[in-house]
């Protein structure tokens, strides 16, 4: 029988980069092992760029997650693809308006999870759970945020780099639907990813693909757009990521426009 410390180690896989781990070194984190910072200096050195994208989508999430709570007033968020916790996480933009929200983070790399339960503890009015899952596997998460979440209320689903970590043979327009069903009228979603239309992101990413534990999968605007099927987008609609609600007082850094996001509301 295997030991959970040994599967663990296993599942951590520190002799190749893992996305949350590199993208942690890209933000300027220490939650990385030497594989991971290694695969951030490739994708660096192709694309260097690719630190100020990292950046500019954990602002879009503040701004979404500011939008979600206050102007649309939801109190209840499902974080699919977590990331490990950096500033301004989900659950503390959410519960600095609204401390009776609730969160539910999903991830499936065990250092996420083990970071995610020791530093994003929630206001006493509201929740905090994490959930050890794939987004490849949606009843399950719908299964577990139903033990924190009331899906028969609102939910924000945010979905931000996760959807380019699934092929296309793995229908991820499917997986995003799957999820979305299972929402009441007047849920969101919040979604951003990576585009193809930058040759150095796209030589910088096969790169990184040739060597990482998991691959990632750059696409057109047009098809991260389709995503949204059936939901009505929220202005200003699918856009680049600096576009999207951009603060007058903190301007959005000058960099390549390779990835696109927009929030959408289910009617």
């Amino acid at each position: 029988m295997t030991h959970p410390r040994e599967e663990v180690r296993a599942r951590l896989q520190t002799d190749r980069p893992h996305s949350a781990r590199v993208w942690n070194y890209l933000l300027g984190g220490k939650d990385n092992y030497p594989v991971d910072s290694e695969a951030g200096e490739v994708i660096l050195k192709t694309f260097p760029e690719f630190a100020a994208v990292a950046r500019l989508q954990r602002r879009f999430l503040a701004r979404a997650v500011r939008f979600l709570a206050g102007e649309a007033g939801v109190r209840q968020f499902l974080d699919i693809g977590t990331g490990l916790p950096t500033a301004d996480n989900t659950h503390e933009l959410a519960q600095r308006i609204a401390p009776e929200s609730r969160i539910v983070y999903v991830d499936n790399d065990p250092l996420v999870l083990v970071h995610a339960q020791a530093l994003l503890t929630s206001s006493t009015e509201g929740a905090c759970a994490y959930v050890d899952a794939d987004v490849r596997d949606p009843e399950r998460i719908l299964a577990e945020a139903a033990k924190t979440l009331d899906l028969s209320r609102p939910v924000a689903l945010t979905m931000l780099g996760i959807m380019g970590q699934i092929s296309d043979a793995e229908r991820p327009a499917d997986l995003v639907s799957t999820l979305m069903s299972a929402l009441p009228s007047g849920s969101y979603l919040a979604l951003s990813d990576g585009t193809d239309t930058n040759e150095a992101l796209n030589t910088a990413v096969e790169v990184y693909n040739g060597q990482s534990a998991n691959t990632y999968h750059l696409r057109s605007p047009q098809r991260i757009a389709s995503f949204f099927a059936g939901l009505e987008l929220v202005e200003p609609g699918v856009v680049s990521t600096a576009a999207w609600r951009p603060e007058a007082d903190r301007p959005e850094e000058d960099t390549a426009d390779v990835s696109v996001c927009g929030v959408a509301v289910k009617k």
